[in-house]
């Protein structure tokens, strides 16, 4: 008896990395938890906006430097930027960003990332050493 509906469901995980676990279900200990994101809402007009800002403001204030101390002066910030983004931790850890947002100014102000889904608080667990030996190509 049929009701009409196909073999699979019209719902995707979402999941890029197809990433099967031996059994044919997805490996979520490994690779994490996906979300899924429902193909009928449409996008917020400001939403792009919002996404791009801080890379704006931060494009304006290196224009800004380099309009009044000369070109040293961004190159210098980008690399101590770029040096505090590459602070290392393990895998499973989630980085703060505490010397980028010092850096930036950011470290002094609250905004929606601060209280609205905290990485504290993410859903995204997993066995450590399995997460690590993942990244080193061992599993």
């Amino acid at each position: 008896m049929s009701f009409g509906f196909s073999g699979k469901m019209g719902v995707s995980s979402g999941r890029s990395d197809n990433s099967v676990g031996f059994y044919g279900v997805p490996d979520v200990m490994t690779s994490g938890l996906t979300t899924r994101k429902a193909l009928t809402i449409p996008a917020h007009p400001l939403e792009a906006t919002e996404r791009s800002f801080h890379d704006n403001k931060l494009r304006m204030e290196m224009n800004m430097l380099r309009n009044t101390q000369g070109l040293h002066a961004p190159l210098k910030m980008a690399m101590e930027l770029k040096a505090a983004h590459k602070v290392g931790r393990l895998p499973f850890l989630p980085s703060s960003n505490l010397m980028a947002d010092v850096l930036l100014g950011r470290d002094d102000q609250l905004s929606f990332e601060d209280f609205l889904n905290p990485v504290e608080f993410r859903e995204e667990g997993g066995q450590p050493h399995a997460i690590v030996e993942k990244s080193l190509g061992i599993l």
